[in-house]
């Protein structure tokens, strides 16, 4: 009898080799599907779900600010900067 850890082993090298034996039709056709379960995920989320999802990524973006040293600080500013005049002298 297989055990979890070696059956999920098992699983997970069959999923490989179907990936390697697939065309490029049915790779296109998995990678679409995939991509439009993601949209239809979001477009079932409410407007509340999507306020709070975005509430936590702005209060992760601010604890992650608050506890940079101003080393980091600096250095965040600077490429920031650096990305701005390569934009610009496009």
């Amino acid at each position: 009898r297989v055990t979890g850890d070696a059956a999920c082993r098992q699983q997970a090298i069959r999923k490989s080799e179907r990936r390697v034996a697939e065309t490029d039709e049915e790779r296109n056709r998995r990678l679409l599907t995939l991509a439009q379960r993601g949209l239809d995920i979001r477009s079932a989320e409410t407007q509340e779900q999507n306020i709070s999802l975005l509430t936590v990524m702005a209060q992760r973006g601010q604890k992650r600010k608050a506890e940079e040293t101003e080393e980091q600080r600096n250095s965040r500013i600077s490429d920031m900067a650096q990305r701005s005049q390569e934009r610009r002298a496009e």
